[in-house]
């Protein structure tokens, strides 16, 4: 599996709906970081081996949750590399010292993930290494931007659309992986993560008893969470979660040690266990609803 991103294979498009037969449940899993496709400009233009490009990749997450459809919850998956195109950024965070000609004004060049390095297009991978070996046209990030990124969040908007909708509410399940501890760029740096992050923006992008459901049902398999540190939840939670408004987003980090080999990027050992630890997730989100999100709307009023 360690081999599976390609830069020669044909472009897929921008992402994968895995629909179910019918939508039963309010609840919608999004994976934007578990794209393995390597453009062959990419690969041209950088400096480093695609098994370093990989490090910034979720490897496998969108198989983790693929037991969503099954229990009525369609599942969205973006196809290229986070390193690529991050969908989990807005989409005009470019750092500008990345770039031979001046970007327009209406480009966030000052955002503390551009500071980082990893804007939309990324500067570094997750060690801290370039990812280019030249600058980047302005024209390369609005076609990555263009082709890639809104239509990646045309679908994933289309989806709370019609969830909306079909029950009145949703809630959107982002799902992403954590190196198993902080790295060189990280604030944890060297120190051993816990199990599962569950991001909710402090609370203000998520009803807390749906967050604390989710905590229950993971602490019960016997896993260590934590909510909000190292990871409060990014672009994806913070755009689209407005209680208020119907829509919960929740963040999801898995630490990959836990169902991976993070040095050869394979499945490990863990993987079919975690595979079904998130099947059992699913199918408790999934029992959640109708009754638990029309008690909260009742709450909320």
């Amino acid at each position: 599996m360690a081999g599976r991103a390609r830069g020669t294979r044909q472009a897929p498009p921008p992402y994968s709906i895995v629909a179910p037969e019918r939508q039963l449940a309010p609840v919608i899993y999004s994976s934007p970081h578990s794209g393995d496709f390597y453009p062959p400009d990419l690969v041209e233009a950088s400096g480093l081996a695609t098994a370093a490009l990989r490090k910034s990749e979720d490897s496998f997450v969108d198989e983790l949750f693929v037991a969503a459809p099954e229990h009525g919850s369609p599942l969205l998956r973006a196809r290229y590399a986070r390193v690529y195109l991050d969908a989990n950024r807005e989409p005009w965070e470019l750092d500008p010292g990345m770039f031979e000609d001046e970007l327009p004004s209406h480009v966030n060049t000052t955002s503390l993930r551009v500071a980082g390095g990893l804007g939309t297009i990324a500067r570094v991978v997750a060690d801290g290494q370039a990812v280019y070996r030249r600058r980047l046209r302005f024209a390369e990030a609005e076609s990555r931007v263009f082709g890639i990124y809104y239509p990646y969040h045309q679908a994933l908007s289309d989806l709370i659309a019609a969830t909306r909708r079909t029950f009145g509410y949703c809630l959107l399940i982002d799902c992403h992986s954590m190196p198993s501890s902080g790295g060189p760029m990280d604030r944890d740096e060297g120190r051993r993560r816990a199990d599962v992050v569950l991001g909710d923006r402090f609370g203000t992008t998520c009803a807390p008893e749906l967050t604390d459901c989710v905590h229950r049902q993971l602490a019960d398999e016997g896993l260590v969470v934590m909510r909000n540190n190292p990871y409060a939840g990014g672009f994806t939670t913070y755009n689209y979660g407005r209680p208020g408004g119907g829509v919960h987003a929740l963040q999801i980090e898995l630490n990959r040690a836990l169902y991976m080999d993070e040095g050869r990027l394979a499945h490990g050992p863990g993987f079919a266990e975690m595979q079904a630890v998130m099947a059992r997730l699913i199918e408790a989100i999934r029992r959640l609803a109708p009754e638990f999100f029309e008690n909260l709307d009742a709450a909320a009023e």
